[in-house]
């Protein structure tokens, strides 16, 4: 996934048009966009719009509910789980306990709704709480239904009592800037697809190119928007250009023709492991997308 647009739960207009944005994936909000008496319904539009795009969709569909520790978490399952979104994303886990957790509760909402076929999938906000920021290197094993790890920089500075996730030239404060270095290095450790943050500055589309480009360069295969106006930036950003492959299979070539060689050469620069490995991860993704 290159792109994850957030659209409000309760608004089928907005959701509508989220879907129709070229975004690979769209994630219907129970969560921060829904105000908290309007919950009824939008599960209620949630689930009716996921019933009227049954499975294999385009683009793919999820759903963000509410916390675990909260007792609206269990009325989004139930409301939605049997229209069979493709996935769910889990604000606000300590660990991967929680992941655990909610893949007993998506287990036993799937067999009661008779599904069958791909399993719904869990992508956390590992990094909302203070707790998250100290277990990011818990989540390998802990689900096969992990398809990613995310992070956000609202909640967690709130969370703290800090004033501001940016300084004023844009830079994130240190807190921040951890949380989303161990962000990445947890969702290596547990081999699934780390995903950047949102843009808020929306209207701001070279910045978010700016930003998407330094997140893609750091490791980062996919992020997240708020608005559909950011989709066609992020992905163009996270699609690898045909030099790019070309390269990445460059590589690969040289090494399957040279087995057992340490290093090689090509186009003047010294290749190893870690090229080979990140040349086989380029190509392995672009067949993915």
């Amino acid at each position: 996934m290159r792109s994850l647009l957030f659209a409000p739960g309760d608004s089928p207009s907005k959701m509508e048009k989220a879907a129709g944005s070229g975004a690979d994936a769209v994630i219907l909000d129970l969560e921060d966009s829904v105000a908290e008496t309007n919950r009824p319904e939008a599960r209620r539009l949630t689930a009716a719009f996921l019933q009227r795009r049954p499975r294999p969709r385009s683009p793919a569909l999820w759903v963000r509910i509410n916390p675990l520790n909260t007792p609206a978490a269990l009325d989004d399952l139930v409301a939605v789980v049997a229209a069979a979104p493709d996935g769910v994303l889990l604000p606000k886990p300590d660990s991967a306990a929680d992941v655990a957790r909610l893949d007993h509760y998506l287990g036993a909402l799937e067999a009661a709704a008779g599904l069958s076929g791909r399993p719904i999938a869990i992508l956390p906000i590992a990094t909302e709480t203070p707790k998250s920021v100290f277990a990011l290197g818990s989540y390998a094993g802990s689900s096969s239904r992990l398809a990613g790890l995310t992070w956000g920089a609202e909640d967690l500075p709130a969370a703290v009592g800090a004033a501001t996730s940016r300084w004023a030239d844009g830079g994130y404060t240190d807190l921040c800037r951890f949380a989303r270095t161990v962000c990445l290095a947890g969702a290596a450790a547990a081999e699934v697809a780390p995903i950047e943050t949102v843009y808020p500055a929306f209207r701001d589309l070279e910045g978010l190119r700016a930003y998407a480009v330094r997140g893609r360069q750091e490791g980062f295969t996919g992020m997240m928007a708020i608005h559909p106006a950011q989709v066609a930036v992020i992905n163009e950003v996270f699609t690898p250009s045909g030099a790019e492959l070309a390269h990445a299979q460059a590589v690969v070539d040289l090494f399957a023709a040279n087995p057992g060689a340490g290093t090689l050469a090509l186009d003047g620069k010294m290749l190893d492991a870690p090229h080979l490995k990140l040349a086989r991860r380029l190509l392995a993704q672009a067949e993915g997308q």
